[in-house]
């Protein structure tokens, strides 16, 4: 999996505010996203 270190600092940010792994923060987001089926909006321009 690919992730940019910009995306890696803040969720390693976020999870040392939080006290859990920044790798389960990630898969805790993704997840919520599978459940609740998001979906992103991506425009190319």
């Amino acid at each position: 999996m690919n992730i940019d270190s910009a995306t890696v600092d803040y969720f390693k940010s976020l999870a040392e505010s939080e006290g859990i792994p920044y790798q389960t923060l990630i898969n805790l987001y993704l997840r919520d996203c599978a459940v609740h089926q998001r979906k992103i909006q991506v425009s190319w321009q």
